[in-house]
């Protein structure tokens, strides 16, 4: 369970990502640089966050829609690539920069964005009492068997 409540923190924390500033912080180990087009600022721009696993080095994740992503490539366009994957993404159909919504625009945003949270966090968890369930279950039928 100490693995959905990384997640669930990580993905929590996303609040503080509608800043590019914020997100373009994340990208320090990025591994494509200057010379790539998926460079920190163009990933951030897209609305990304670097979360690199220990064996991913290139994972990120929209603060917004909470997709992962993975296997990036040097000429791969950031914003392309996230609107192909999640078109209803509500970061990239934002009609306005960030810096001028409104207080209601952004609980309107911030609303929709938990709304994802929650889902993903409560997919993740019930996927885990899925196996929890399966794996006694087949400790229960091996016990019956044996007797």
């Amino acid at each position: 369970m100490a693995t959905i409540d990384v997640l669930s923190s990580r993905f929590f924390s996303y609040e503080k990502m509608y800043s590019d500033d914020m997100r373009q912080q994340s990208f320090s180990n990025w591994p494509f640089r200057e010379e790539c087009n998926c460079t920190p600022e163009k990933m951030a721009k897209a609305g990304f966050v670097h979360c690199p696993g220990e064996n991913e080095p290139d994972v990120v994740c929209c603060f917004f829609c909470l997709i992962e992503l993975e296997g990036w490539e040097p000429d791969d366009d950031p914003w392309s690539e996230h609107m192909k994957r999640s078109p209803n993404c509500g970061f990239l159909n934002l009609k306005k920069d960030f810096t001028e919504l409104t207080m209601a625009d952004y609980c309107h945003k911030e609303k929709d964005r938990l709304k994802i949270y929650f889902r993903k966090v409560c997919h993740k968890k019930m996927a885990f009492l899925r196996d929890q369930i399966d794996h006694t279950l087949e400790s229960l039928k091996s016990q019956m068997t044996s007797l």
